[in-house]
């Protein structure tokens, strides 16, 4: 049962590792050119190039911190099921991933907010 249980362990912390390398890249090494491939791609962030940059910066400091407070939030709940059942640890993986979207998709949310405060429509920086 060790297996499953660092099996579940490794996937479970898939995500807070993902989140924290993508946003460290995002801030110090976002992709250069708006592409449609790779990168934070909405219709507000591939307006032009400064808005490209706001929202990798933006997206990528929320989703470094994001993945440095879920990684040990992941662990502990999975440390209480170290040795039960298979079932139990499963439940528990599950929980713990679905639970850690919440707060990589919540993302969008202040990023898209931030780069409308900080841009018209146009993409045209406001003067503030």
């Amino acid at each position: 049962m060790i297996w499953f249980w660092l099996f579940t362990l490794a996937t479970d912390l898939l995500i807070p590792l993902v989140m924290i390398g993508l946003g460290r890249m995002f801030l110090h090494r976002p992709p250069k050119t708006i592409n449609s491939g790779f990168g934070y791609r909405t219709t507000m962030s591939m307006k032009n190039q400064d808005t490209w940059q706001f929202a990798h910066h933006y997206c990528g400091k929320l989703w470094f911190w994001f993945g440095m407070i879920l990684l040990p939030l992941s662990v502990l709940p999975l440390l209480f099921v170290l040795g039960k059942e298979i079932g139990t640890i499963g439940r528990v993986g599950t929980v713990i991933c679905f639970a850690q979207v919440v707060p990589m998709v919540g993302t969008i949310v202040p990023t898209e907010l931030a780069l409308k405060k900080t841009f018209d429509k146009n993409g045209k920086r406001r003067n503030t």
